[in-house]
């Protein structure tokens, strides 16, 4: 039998070992990765195509295909090389698989979701990208980013659960959203005063934002962060959403390759970010969830954490600008006291940081026993040039789709310099009228809006803690966010990131999306983010889904253990 790259083409006359003079080597050396991709993808499909797979084959075949996903992006990058520097004199057609072939499915990632075994692996849109020619490098990296960091959601927004249309559809406990108050909410935006149309609001805006909504956004902010003096509106800059406004910050802040420091468990998002644009590293300063002497709580950020991960990337030759934080935490919920936050603060002046406060749940504490302090109020800054502050509507007032997020700071020369992002990232007239409009009305904040979020926030978060404790799973018990950051660790064996992986797709088997703890970055495996800010009904459902998978996943553990039992 002979080898496979026996059956190669070879250009006539040519033997395999030769290249003409005047050629380039290039079409020849691409035409060979092409074939070795194809036969390395036939090996993988041989290996990964039987039926009735038991829950070991199953892992097994995961796993073949993780590697595969790997080897074919690394050959795809290699075939883009070659293209680049490859000429005319060898023209190449990469076929593509028809639609009929395709369907929905997409080459490297979960192409079903229903437990029954995946499907030959096709060509992605990512790859297809690959050897289409029309991608730079630059372009492949954020391609690929891309795909990997939202597969899953967009698998969700395709086969959404709807209680008349979708019932067997994805219900989303991963992405943090408040769907609370949405009777408010669209109660409120359709009111009189919200509906507006002038010339000025259909022409192009100041791109810091319209004048009348940073203004607005300066007393909001004086009057809810308790400011001791009130807020200027030219140190306002509005962009669409706070990932906008905390890219253009690392943009601006920021070299490509430095970095900042960030609390790990942390938002998954700011990592997208500050990659997609600036090239900007995010060092994790890992925290752990056993107390012990020097941990005297859960998840504790210590200015001692906070010095060894920076004198730690400073040995590694790394340059770290700035420290961020998320106050209230993000995916934790704790949220930092005054004289915690004082001493951050003054780590970063030590050590010539900037800061970058993100506060976006600030209204969303749903403990009364418990006050959010902004940074905002305090009345004098270790560092008030390198401070900034981050707030949006997203979270406290549920309207993730209107794209709002503004920075606060002191520093004139990061404002200009933001701003001009603004040229691309700026928000609507109408939707800058509607959030003026919506902001200014403290009196249907304060009365209205505010407790009837706050009560619905405590009814969702005390109906899904009391079930996580019926089903004895520990949790980090916080008084603030959309979010419960859940220990699924016995539910693994072993306790690894390959086991949480493995226990993420089996929920997204069972259409059910939730975010798991590497996404956040966290150091210890087995833990899950769980957003309860939803509706009842929906709510009641998702976990229903929820303990169906931990009971086959309880099951299938039993069975692993008494197969190990027989073998040992």
């Amino acid at each position: 039998m002979s080898h496979w790259s026996d059956t190669l083409p070879v250009p006539s006359g040519q033997r395999r070992d030769q290249v003409p003079r005047g050629h380039s080597i290039y079409p020849q050396l691409l035409e060979i990765t092409l074939h070795l991709r194809q036969a390395m993808r036939e090996h993988f499909v041989q290996l990964t195509s039987r039926q009735g797979l038991s829950l070991e084959e199953r892992r097994h075949t995961q796993a073949i295909r993780e590697k595969e996903a790997l080897l074919s992006c690394l050959i795809c990058r290699m075939i883009n090389l070659l293209q680049s520097e490859a000429t005319s004199d060898l023209e190449l057609q990469v076929p593509l698989p028809s639609e009929d072939s395709r369907g929905d499915v997409r080459y490297g990632q979960r192409a079903q979701l229903s437990g029954q075994p995946d499907p030959v692996p096709q060509l992605s849109d990512c790859e297809a990208a690959f050897v289409s020619r029309d991608l730079s490098n630059r372009g492949i990296d954020i391609s690929v980013f891309y795909q990997s960091s939202f597969q899953d959601y967009n698998a969700y927004q395709k086969d959404k659960y709807h209680k008349d249309k979708n019932t067997l559809g994805f219900i989303n406990l991963g992405t943090s959203e408040n769907k609370l108050c949405m009777d408010l909410m669209t109660e409120r935006l359709q009111e009189r005063d919200m509906n507006c149309i002038e010339d000025a609001l259909l022409q192009y805006p100041d791109w810091r934002g319209q004048p009348f909504l940073r203004e607005e956004v300066a007393r909001f902010l004086t009057y809810y962060c308790r400011a001791s003096t009130q807020l200027d509106p030219e140190n306002v800059v509005v962009l669409n959403g706070c990932c906008s406004v905390f890219s253009a910050l690392a943009m601006v802040l920021c070299d490509p390759g430095e970095a900042f420091l960030v609390p790990a468990p942390f938002y998954g998002g700011f990592a997208f970010s500050s990659r997609l644009y600036a090239k900007v590293e995010l060092i994790p300063v890992y925290l752990e969830s056993e107390v012990t002497v020097t941990n005297t709580q859960p998840f504790q950020l210590t200015v001692d954490k906070l010095e060894e991960a920076l004198l730690e990337a400073r040995f590694e030759g790394k340059k770290v600008r700035g420290l961020v934080l998320i106050n209230p935490q993000n995916p934790v919920g704790d949220i930092y006291s005054p004289d915690s936050l004082m001493k951050y603060l003054e780590f970063a002046k030590r050590y010539n940081l900037h800061v970058i406060i993100d506060e976006i749940y600030m209204l969303s504490v749903f403990d009364e026993s418990v006050t959010f302090h902004s940074v905002l109020s305090m009345k004098s800054l270790p560092d008030r040039n390198r401070t900034h502050v981050i707030w949006g509507t997203s979270k406290d007032f549920g309207i993730s789709g209107f794209r709002f997020g503004a920075l606060y700071t002191h520093n004139k020369e990061v404002v200009s310099a933001v701003s001009a992002f603004g040229y691309l990232h700026s928000i609507s007239g109408i939707a800058q009228h509607k959030l003026c409009q919506l902001l200014q009305n403290t009196e249907w904040i304060d009365k209205v809006y505010l407790p009837t979020n706050c009560y619905r926030l405590q009814e969702a978060h005390k109906y899904i803690t009391a079930k996580l404790k019926a089903l004895e799973i520990p949790f980090h018990n916080s008084s603030s966010g959309l979010y419960v950051w859940i220990n699924l660790k016995k539910y693994l064996d072993p306790c690894t990131f390959e086991e949480e992986r493995l226990l993420y797709c089996r929920f997204l088997d069972n259409k059910l999306l939730l975010s798991r703890g590497k996404a956040y970055m966290c150091k210890e495996p087995g833990w899950f983010c769980l957003i309860f800010a939803d509706e009842l009904p929906r709510l009641k459902l998702a976990m229903r889904r929820f303990c169906d998978v931990l009971q086959e996943q309880k099951e299938a553990l039993i069975v692993k253990q008494l197969e190990d039992a027989m073998r040992e």
